[in-house]
């Protein structure tokens, strides 16, 4: 299903919706990544994702917004589920919490792991625009519902 058609699909059930305006896209960077991830979304245990705030001012991307929709993908573009942003927030890489390192459900769900993977992600990420990880760089942190599967 493209996420057009479950936007249509969507806003047949929730008319009062139909006006709003939605973003797609997949977690991660490996076809593996986006497909785990989809898939913990879907399940109900990932309800919060970060982000490096730096590659959203290189990309001149804004940030995403509280009461938004995104259309989450697997890697081939297939549309799996369909979120609302609940809080989006920025803090320092060091200072993310535990709750937020849990509510991504990765791994065993603890912040060590969650610093662990999410540092070679960052580090990966921004090696792209000739940036270095830095454990105070800023992140954007997101927390998010299902409203549609």
């Amino acid at each position: 299903m493209t996420a057009q058609e479950m936007w249509n699909l969507y806003t047949q059930e929730n008319p009062k919706d139909a006006r709003e305006k939605y973003e797609a896209w997949y977690f991660g960077n490996s076809e593996a990544m986006a497909n785990n991830l989809a898939n913990l979304v879907i399940s109900g245990e990932k309800t919060g994702t970060a982000s490096a705030l730096a590659l959203y001012e290189i990309e001149k991307e804004a940030l995403p917004q509280k009461n938004s929709y995104h259309i989450i993908l697997d890697y081939a573009g297939n549309a799996k589920c369909i979120i609302k942003i609940a809080k989006v927030y920025t803090t320092p890489f060091c200072y993310v919490t535990d709750e937020h390192a849990f509510k991504e459900a990765e791994g065993d769900k603890t912040l060590e792991y969650w610093r662990k993977v999410h540092q070679d992600f960052f580090t990966d990420e921004l090696k792209e625009y000739n940036l270095l990880f830095d454990e105070n760089m800023l992140v954007v942190c997101e927390e998010f519902k299902i409203v549609f599967k």
